[in-house]
């Protein structure tokens, strides 16, 4: 039970142009390779743009940050807030791992907040005291 698998065989091989043909197989209707000259020539074009761009690609890379300097100063602001971001809760993470630390961090800020509440928050002008360094540090921020 042997399939019988056409052959390959070089016609012309004489000739500058090498055709691969099946003996048995239609060869009018098989699509015919552009000539080597004009697919280097058709490189040689693309490669002369691509170099050309490459030339001027500083050029466009300054005309782009001046025109959108603003945006991609806030884009890279937010970027790195997102990352600093996502390192520090790493970092807390870790740490929290670590046994007696989260406990000892939770009385840290149970004490502060104790302390916060009886030194600025019970009597009024304690109060009127944190109003004026909290508009005190705002102006110090906004200007």
């Amino acid at each position: 039970m042997a399939t019988e698998q056409p052959q390959i065989e070089l016609a012309n091989s004489n000739s500058t142009e090498a055709t691969v043909a099946l003996t048995g197989v239609d060869n009018q209707n098989l699509p015919k390779l552009p000539p080597a000259s004009q697919s280097n020539e058709q490189w040689q074009q693309i490669g002369g743009q691509v170099s050309d761009f490459l030339a001027q690609l500083p050029v466009y890379l300054g005309r782009f940050f001046n025109q959108y300097q603003q945006p991609l100063i806030t884009l890279v602001l937010i970027l790195s807030a997102i990352v600093t971001l996502k390192v520090v809760l790493a970092i807390l993470g870790a740490i929290n791992g670590i046994p007696l630390v989260a406990p000892t961090f939770e009385l840290i800020g149970i004490g502060y907040t104790t302390w916060f509440s009886f030194r600025y928050l019970i009597k009024a002008s304690s109060r009127q005291e944190l109003a004026q360094e909290i508009r005190h540090f705002q102006n110090q921020i906004v200007g």
